[in-house]
């Protein structure tokens, strides 16, 4: 493969991720980092470092086509609250809540909020509490200090979490309300997936119908566990596979119509905090239309 070849003529010694934003400049420092952990970069015929030092006369050398991607767009976040622990935001459908690789530079939850988190929080999911997936919107915390991301993750571990979701799933439930536990194991045929199986960690789900005709029900749902894809394989399980979830056996659809419409938890010397996310246009107008 082509290599790019250059040669430091500078007589003062720089830092190898400085030289090379100086050279991208279309990229930023921290994503100029995640270029030189693949590996690909080198000084003098030798693997580089984030902070190798360069001297004059050093040949930096890297495939012609590594820095060939896309870089990055801006992308808006709804902020809904905001202090000195946490940040709440409204994420809409088809957004990442983390980058998956050290070279996904895709635009995330992750990334909008870096400039809002302590600069000690470094790595593809920084302040990341909870995921949700890119097809769900709504709502998700942030938190801003490695202090408040422990407090948060101790909240979501003991289950002081209430989380509330809408889900428009096909079909007409026999029950307006009930419960499902049955544990989820991942799926060896598919390992980016899941499925309920008897060696699986326990889950628990609770749904009430809100509204349904022969076609479609919309569902809110409580999960008391946080199983990857609880909701999908749940509801997937009992016949009922949420719109717009073709992984999960649902009808293809203009999106997931899954929205994570309330979260509460609490801040300390505040006490609990409840927040709530109106549902999106084209979530909202389905169920005008359908249901």
């Amino acid at each position: 493969m082509p290599e790019v070849n250059l040669i430091y003529t500078n007589s003062d010694s720089e830092r190898l991720d400085r030289f090379l934003s100086s050279i991208h400049d279309e990229f930023s420092r921290s994503e100029i980092a995640k270029f030189i952990s693949t590996n690909q970069i080198k000084i003098n015929d030798k693997l580089g470092k984030r902070a190798s030092k360069l001297n004059y006369g050093d040949k930096v050398s890297y495939p012609d086509n590594l820095f060939k991607i896309t870089p990055p767009v801006n992308i808006n976040i709804p902020i809904l609250y905001e202090d000195k622990l946490c940040l709440v935001l409204d994420k809409p459908s088809g957004i990442l809540t983390h980058a998956k690789g050290s070279l996904n530079l895709e635009p995330s939850v992750a990334s909008f909020v870096k400039t809002k988190i302590d600069p000690s929080m470094s790595g593809n999911r920084a302040g990341i509490i909870h995921r949700l997936d890119r097809g769900t919107s709504g709502l998700i915390v942030v938190a801003k200090s490695i202090s408040a991301q422990q407090y948060l993750q101790r909240q979501f571990a003991k289950r002081q979490v209430h989380k509330v979701y809408y889900a428009i799933v096909e079909g007409n439930l026999d029950k307006s309300e009930a419960e499902i536990n049955m544990p989820i194991e991942r799926n060896p045929k598919q390992p980016a997936t899941f499925r309920v199986g008897p060696n699986g960690k326990s889950a628990l789900t609770y749904y009430r119908v809100i509204a349904s005709n022969e076609s479609f029900s919309l569902l809110e749902l409580r999960p008391q566990t946080g199983r990857t894809h609880q909701l999908r394989v749940h509801l997937k399980a009992i016949h009922h596979p949420i719109v717009g979830d073709t992984i999960y056996g649902g009808i293809p659809a203009t999106r997931l119509m899954l929205h994570a419409q309330k979260l509460s938890f609490i801040l300390p010397n505040i006490g609990r905090k409840e927040f709530i996310s109106p549902l999106p246009k084209d979530f909202d107008e389905f169920i005008q239309y359908k249901i």
